[in-house]
């Protein structure tokens, strides 16, 4: 509600009806003075900012501490002092996402092996080193099969950083930079040389791109498409919504007074509070992280425990059954939704590898 003062005239702008109260019975539009000045307006937004804070923190507090009793005043219509399921959804999820993408690298953990593969230029520059090598040792056959392996396009060149290893026909110990490592030449696999089938082909066009993309760098590779998969989380878990509230609905067919829409409300609720739950989780071991706290990574444990209690209890107290039929439905909800998620993610990675 305005804080504007009302109009001396008691027809609606908006739809011509007769207003006898602050808002139109009609439309709802509140009769106010139509010109503001900027004082008007900049204090009508501190009130509305503050009157979301106030419903957000009011909401935030009960879902917290209190698993499953928002859902359930919200179903029963008792929702003028909590904020919308959907509002706060987007809200705090736009939240979790900007912390994550911000916090953490997606890719800057993410290594395929613990070795480093050589690309087209090092192999050349290791090829014409030892060339000159060879030049004044003409007789040294081992280095000359490195040679020959290393110009083979067959075979990925790769360093290993301890120099200890098993020695066979394509594995020796070399100084490479004037450090000790482990030459090894692997056999490339051909996997993406050839396929049927229009996702087959496409595989093939794809992987093609990204040797051209990324050359022999199969991390570089990796780490993207792990990168686009992740930016892609938000529509996942999106698109997952639907089909955990369907869930609950199944589980829960017997109860006629539940709607799917009520099913919907206490899917959301849910997911706001695990958003939360994983924003603290991400902060906490960032902070570990910086500052080598190890004992940090004991409360991160008792986040991930924390989440399905509040699951269980939230179940508990919306649906209000008994604590055995409750702990058979969440174990089910758990091993289907798990099942869906996964799906949902093998969909969306071959999506971020098409799309890529």
């Amino acid at each position: 509600m305005s804080h504007q003062q009302l109009r001396k005239e008691n027809n609606c702008l908006n739809c011509g009806a007769i207003v006898n109260d602050r808002f139109c019975s009609i439309c709802g539009q509140e009769n106010i003075e139509t010109k503001q000045n900027f004082w008007s307006l900049f204090t009508h937004f501190i009130y509305d900012v503050f009157h979301f804070d106030g419903k957000f923190f009011d909401t935030l507090k009960f879902l917290l501490f209190k698993p499953g009793f928002v859902p359930l005043e919200y179903t029963k219509g008792k929702r003028q002092n909590y904020l919308d399921p959907i509002r706060m959804y987007l809200f705090t999820s736009a939240l979790f996402f900007l912390v994550f993408f911000s916090v953490a690298d997606p890719g800057e953990a993410i290594n395929i092996s613990s070795q480093q593969q050589l690309s087209k230029i090092e192999r050349y520059n290791f090829a014409t080193s030892a060339n000159k090598q060879l030049s004044r040792h003409p007789s040294d056959s081992l280095l000359r099969n490195q040679i020959d392996l290393v110009l083979d396009s067959s075979y990925s060149i790769y360093l290993l950083k301890d120099s200890i290893g098993t020695i066979t026909d394509t594995t020796f110990p070399v100084i490479y930079h004037g450090q000790s490592y482990l030459f090894r030449a692997k056999k490339e696999r051909s996997t993406f040389t050839s396929s049927s089938g229009w996702l087959g082909k496409k595989a093939v066009e794809k992987w093609q791109r990204y040797k051209e993309k990324y050359g022999d760098d199969q991390n570089a590779i990796v780490k993207e498409l792990i990168r686009s998969f992740l930016h892609k989380m938000p529509y996942i878990l999106f698109v997952s919504l639907p089909f955990f509230a369907l869930l609950l609905k199944l589980l829960y067919l017997r109860r006629k007074n539940f709607y799917y829409s009520d099913h919907a409300v206490f899917t959301l609720y849910h997911y706001i509070f695990s958003f939360l739950i994983l924003l603290l989780f991400f902060i906490i071991n960032k902070i570990e992280t910086l500052s080598g706290w190890s004992f940090l990574s004991t409360i991160d444990i008792l986040l991930f425990l924390c989440g399905g209690i509040y699951l269980l209890i939230a179940m508990k107290r919306f649906y209000q059954q008994s604590w055995k039929k409750t702990i058979g439905k969440f174990v089910i909800l758990n091993l289907f939704g798990f099942l869906i998620f996964c799906l949902l993610m093998f969909v969306f990675i071959i999506f971020s590898f098409i799309q890529l």
